[in-house]
């Protein structure tokens, strides 16, 4: 089949590099970018292919002919959520570039607070020099709840610094190096967790599970008195009014956040002046541009061609 099939675009980059980096990934498969092109007509006959991010309800009757919808990220709660969405098959992006992020991030976070730095630089705007005891990476274990493609990646480059690392998962999973915890073993997982890691998706299970009664369950008896949060997945599987009270009594000792339960977070969120809080607005595997154009291209080939499409979602899952 030939390339007569445009792919709607139906969201917007941050930068006009970025809008012109994604038809480039594509190749010579045309883009409708909705954004942009102000003639198209209300109803885009013959456009197969959709990539989305937050879509309205009336943008899926303008698409008569949709057959496959794509996400422009990781994450597919923004589309599930959708009103109108139809029974489509749904496409997650999945690539290296956005996996090497997300650990980058995490392996960062995690040695900040190892490394106690943001005490270090409270105390040099002090101009007070003054060391502080600091345990090694092995003696620190970090709990990554969300065991997929990006928590085994994450998990392998931590271990590669020193940690020791443990993962769950609702359905449990055996990697070699990683102690696998499944839902019955999430207490026991908590009690070893000295850094929580959170990467899962946002379903009606995850929703809020990162509250006060699991913070209280972490580990409390290594050298950094109280154990740390970080988050990374979704906002909605928090609960920041546990956070900041947590914060506030020492139930935990640090938080790094980069996704939040309603975005931007508030000017007057009380998070952004806790010393011990590192936020970052959703930025911690943001999407390359290029490689997502070249990921729904390659799917797209790979559906054309009659072979299964890769990294289908499972409604029922919910990723």
């Amino acid at each position: 089949m030939s390339n007569s099939s445009p792919v709607v675009l139906a969201m917007k980059f941050d930068g006009e590099r970025k809008n012109s980096a994604f038809p480039d990934g594509l190749g010579a498969r045309r883009v409708i970018d909705l954004n942009t092109d102000t003639d198209i007509l209300e109803i885009i006959n013959g456009a197969r292919y959709a990539v989305l991010w937050k879509p309205k309800a009336e943008l899926f009757k303008r698409l008569p002919d949709l057959e496959v919808i794509f996400s422009a990220g990781a994450g597919v709660d923004h589309l599930l959520q959708s009103p109108g969405l139809p029974d489509l098959p749904i496409v997650r992006f999945v690539d290296h570039t956005l996996t090497t992020r997300m650990s980058e991030w995490i392996c960062l976070q995690c040695l900040m607070h190892l490394r106690q730095q943001r005490v270090y630089d409270g105390l040099q705007r002090k101009h007070s020099w003054q060391e502080l005891p600091q345990p090694e990476a092995s003696e620190i274990t970090v709990g990554i709840m969300g065991m997929g493609v990006l928590g085994q990646d994450a998990a392998r480059k931590l271990r590669m610094l020193g940690f020791r690392v443990n993962g769950w998962s609702r359905s449990g999973k055996q990697i070699d190096g990683i102690g696998c915890f499944d839902q019955s073993g999430l207490n026991a997982f908590l009690s070893k967790t000295d850094f929580l890691v959170g990467l899962l998706p946002l379903t009606p299970e995850t929703k809020g599970i990162f509250n006060r009664t699991v913070f209280a369950k972490l580990k409390r008896n290594s050298e950094l008195a109280s154990p740390v949060f970080i988050n990374a997945g979704r906002g909605g599987s928090q609960k920041e009014d546990d956070i900041v009270a947590c914060l506030r009594d020492g139930t935990l000792g640090g938080v790094s956040l980069d996704v939040f339960e309603s975005e931007p977070l508030a000017a007057d969120s009380p998070l952004w002046d806790f010393e011990q809080a590192i936020l970052t607005p959703h930025a911690a595997a943001t999407s390359d541009v290029f490689a997502l154009g070249k990921h729904v291209g390659e799917q797209i080939s790979r559906y054309e061609r009659g072979e299964k499409l890769q990294y289908l979602v499972d409604r029922n899952s919910g990723y």
